[in-house]
């Protein structure tokens, strides 16, 4: 059985701020650390559940932030950004058993971590077909297109609440809240300790749904800054949406995930 764990930071218990997020700042390595514990936890869970093959996408900002030597040896791990429009998900396929995504975080316009965004920074906000959406919407829609369902999250309260919403079943971890530049976490150790065991869990429970695609994907992007809008409508088939807004439809959701991944390049 191969399970895929796409790895995030800022959803990381302990972390606050983005300097503990950036590999050029002394406050990094800790950071970076704490971010890899948490996977090793997940892939320990899903040993324990009968995996035989582990594969990690580091998925956070330069995708060079796990340490690879302290993953175990069942485990393979891809780093860097490939630009395929999987993205995140880039390495999943149909051969996989589920998908786990963990250090996750709010979306763009949450309240519920100082660190909340979609993708990137340069956006105040991402829409699917009306619904402001996160990382883990299109993520797991993603891996949906490939049969693979979404077994377990870890990450702030905010996702896990949206990602109940979103994937009936899943199982989830609350790691930290946040309380305007403040945040209230577990301590490592214990997120660990409930990621290894919710992953166990998630991946011996029987199977959840996965989320329907829609026949019509309207993916709109609400931009910081006008220049980024201006360039992002040149894309084809994008149309301007407004102030700093930017829309793409499509029914098929690898042509809208493309669209992403240049839009946003």
């Amino acid at each position: 059985m191969k399970i895929f764990i796409c790895a995030d930071m800022e959803g990381t218990a302990g972390i606050l701020t983005w300097s503990e997020t950036e590999r050029d700042h002394p406050d990094y390595p800790a950071y970076g650390e704490l971010m890899t514990r948490e996977v090793i936890a997940a892939c320990e869970g899903a040993r324990a559940a009968g995996a035989d093959e582990v594969v990690v996408k580091d998925a956070h900002d330069s995708a060079r932030n796990l340490i690879a030597g302290l993953l175990p040896d069942y485990v393979r791990i891809i780093r860097g950004w490939s630009g395929h429009p999987d993205s995140m998900m880039f390495g999943l396929n149909e051969g996989f058993a589920g998908a786990i995504y963990t250090g996750y975080h709010s979306k763009a316009g949450a309240e519920g971590n100082l660190l909340a965004h979609s993708f990137t920074t340069r956006i105040s906000r991402l829409l699917l077909n009306g619904e402001v959406v996160s990382e883990l919407t299109l993520n797991a829609l993603c891996a949906a297109r490939y049969g693979v369902p979404s077994l377990f999250l870890s990450g702030d309260e905010g996702i896990c609440a949206d990602a109940r919403t979103l994937l009936p079943g899943i199982g989830t971890v609350e790691t930290l809240r946040g309380f305007g530049a403040s945040s209230d976490s577990l301590s490592p150790e214990a997120a660990r300790k409930a990621i290894r065991a919710g992953v166990e869990a998630a991946i011996r429970a029987p199977r959840p749904p996965l989320p329907a695609i829609p026949e019509t994907l309207e993916m709109v992007i609400e931009f910081n800054t006008p220049n980024d809008a201006y360039r992002a409508a040149f894309y084809p088939g994008a149309k301007t949406h407004g102030p700093r807004a930017v829309s793409f439809v499509t029914s098929d959701l690898f042509q809208m995930q493309t669209a992403r991944q240049f839009m946003l390049g």
